[in-house]
């Protein structure tokens, strides 16, 4: 069993690095997210020159005699070579498999994405004459210690992309406001949390409206952004913001590279093209941390 889902994921793995895909599988949306990294990475100038897929199986269900379900986590690894820099990137797949009489009949990612409650963010008060000095390298710090783990000291959720962000901004220095009304301001607390901390489309409101301590302001393009900032996805472009990461690193045609959770992943490319997820239809928001520092 765990044999043949490692050549399954290897065969994806070797796609990337020999840069082809069968035409047998154009029409699978798997695929297809591989097709769109390999045409993301020719227009960046970047390849996957080595890589690996690590199989492990969490749990195995018997649905009958015949049929199993298999649970199973792939890490996947890639060394990506753009232009004479090298950087590693990672991402780890919950998935489940199919088996009918010990023959791989399916083979799939578990969405983990569920639709958000819808929240209202009250507009903060004035700004407050207290300053923020945003910790840029500790948030860092924080986003590649944590990437594939999660922290005890916080409450972690099935879906944690948004949580995790707050956990990296707060290593950072940013200091929580409005508990205990989960409505107002960016807390997490006494085993409760605001809507801002854990959901994506309230984060970005929060951002959109913060005028004390933690606060953002939206730049125009990815390039803009440095390591500490954050981006917010609506993958549909229906107005609802489904998902956040967490830029890390800078390319080498100055592109951001980020962290994230739900999905984990690390040093990805910050558009997304290569999730199953990603729509033609696709909006960002590109939010950069101010503090007063840089709004001086």
């Amino acid at each position: 069993m765990k044999q043949m889902l490692s050549e399954l994921n290897e065969l994806k793995l070797q796609m990337l690095i020999n840069k082809k895909i069968r035409n047998t599988d154009r029409n699978d949306h798997e695929f297809q997210a591989i097709e769109r990294k390999l045409l993301s990475s020719e227009n960046r100038k970047t390849e996957v020159v080595k890589g690996s897929a690590h199989v492990r199986i969490a749990k195995v269900e018997e649905q009958s005699q015949d049929l199993k379900d298999a649970l199973y986590i792939c890490h996947f690894k890639w060394l990506n070579k753009q232009q004479d820099s090298f950087y590693l990137e990672e991402r780890i797949e919950q998935r489940m498999a199919r088996f009918y009489r010990d023959e791989l009949v399916e083979d799939r990612i578990i969405d983990n994405h569920v639709n958000e409650v819808e929240c209202n963010i009250q507009i903060d008060e004035p700004r407050s004459k207290d300053s923020f000095i945003y910790d840029r390298l500790a948030a860092v710090q924080y986003a590649e210690r944590w990437w594939n783990s999660t922290n005890s000291i916080y409450k972690n959720f099935e879906v944690n992309c948004t949580n995790f962000i707050s956990q990296c901004l707060h290593a950072g220095g940013a200091s929580m406001r409005g508990y205990p009304n989960p409505s107002s301001g960016w807390w997490m607390q006494s085993n409760k949390w605001s809507y801002s901390w854990s959901v994506a489309n309230a984060m970005r409101n929060f951002f959109i409206h913060s005028k004390a301590g933690l606060r953002a302001e939206v730049v125009d393009s990815a390039e803009q952004l440095m390591p500490g900032d954050v981006i917010c996805y609506d993958f549909q472009g229906d107005g609802r913001y489904d998902h956040t990461t967490f830029v890390v690193s800078k390319d080498q045609e100055n592109m951001p590279l980020v962290n994230a959770q739900t999905y984990n992943s690390r040093m990805r490319y910050w558009s997304y093209e290569d999730s199953t997820a990603y729509t033609p239809n696709i909006k960002y928001t590109f939010f950069r941390i101010i503090d007063d520092t840089s709004s001086k």
